[in-house]
């Protein structure tokens, strides 16, 4: 059942953040054909679109199907102050491997390192002050984390845990994880993030430590491109 949810909430997550990014598109000007950066404020208006489909099954399958409170049916808490601390190594952590995972394709193409960067450079290219980078910051590396860990590791993981067993849960909530960020090239160090995050969520019994790994993960990208624009 919670799958179905977790189906419904990313399919209408889809379509609300292509209708929103389109209104914003067109209030700035802006077309998505173009091989510009991406508007700060089409980034924005685009994942909230998709947050309300993410947030919104989650919040419906707790009302309907659960006791109607997000830590009791998803583990959507912090355990302790040492969970962020575990958190932000664990981000820290897989953030860096990425480049250890993706060093062998760089004797095929040369070019992999900068490839990988090309999504992130889209969205934070457009950041031309401090206040429009901090905006970024709160949508991408605050407010990106803690819609899609209650989504991924809390809904649709528990769902599939309920359905299959914990290690096919956590590898398939992982891929789809991965899938849903539509990066192919990206796509294999996604996945393994979303393996690691729903590993320590089915391990630890709650979202906290996972959501201050992708908010550190997601920091360092934003933070890294920032740096280099």
């Amino acid at each position: 059942m919670g799958v179905a949810f977790a189906v419904g909430g990313f399919a209408v997550g889809i379509v609300l953040a292509s209708l929103t990014a389109a209104v914003a598109g067109q209030l700035v000007g802006y077309r998505s054909s173009g091989s510009g950066p991406m508007p700060v404020a089409v980034t924005c208006a685009d994942v909230a679109g998709l947050w309300v489909g993410l947030v919104g099954a989650a919040l419906w399958w707790s009302r309907r199907h659960g006791s109607g409170r997000l830590g009791t049916d998803f583990g959507y808490r912090l355990g302790a102050w040492w969970d962020l601390l575990l958190g932000a190594a664990v981000g820290l952590a897989c953030q860096y491997g990425l480049v250890v995972l993706y060093r062998p394709f760089e004797h095929f193409d040369h070019n992999v390192t900068k490839q990988l960067g090309q999504p992130a450079q889209k969205v934070v290219g457009a950041a031309h002050s401090n206040l429009s980078l901090v905006v970024l910051l709160l949508f991408l590396a605050v407010g990106a984390p803690l819609a899609e860990e209650l989504f991924f590791r809390g809904l649709l993981l528990r769902s599939l845990v309920g359905w299959t067993n914990p290690a096919v849960g956590v590898v398939v909530s992982g891929l789809l994880f991965g899938l849903a960020h539509f990066e192919p090239l990206q796509f294999p160090g996604l996945a393994v993030f979303g393996i690691v995050l729903g590993a320590l969520a089915h391990r630890l019994g709650r979202l906290g430590p996972g959501i201050a790994a992708h908010v550190s993960f997601n920091t360092v990208a934003v933070l890294s491109t920032a740096h280099f624009h």
